[in-house]
């Protein structure tokens, strides 16, 4: 993600897509859709943020089941 779009992400995002990050880290094993969902109960995120982490990690989760399937 470039400079000119960290600041148009709300704070709370923000935070949902650091936090995502360091769980997959953390914990590669765990399916990115869970982690996702997650986020955005842990953060509070709005509709359109839950849809932009669907949209920009949901990419990743189906590239990472074909890759292992």
């Amino acid at each position: 993600m470039g400079e000119r779009y960290t600041a148009a992400l709300s704070t709370n995002l923000q935070k949902a897509v650091q936090w995502i990050g360091k769980i997959m880290r953390e914990h590669p094993e765990e399916q990115r859709n869970r982690v996702v969902n997650d986020a955005q109960l842990r953060f509070d995120l709005t509709p359109a943020e839950s849809e932009f982490l669907n949209h920009n990690f949901g990419d990743l989760a189906v590239g990472n089941e074909k890759n292992n399937g």
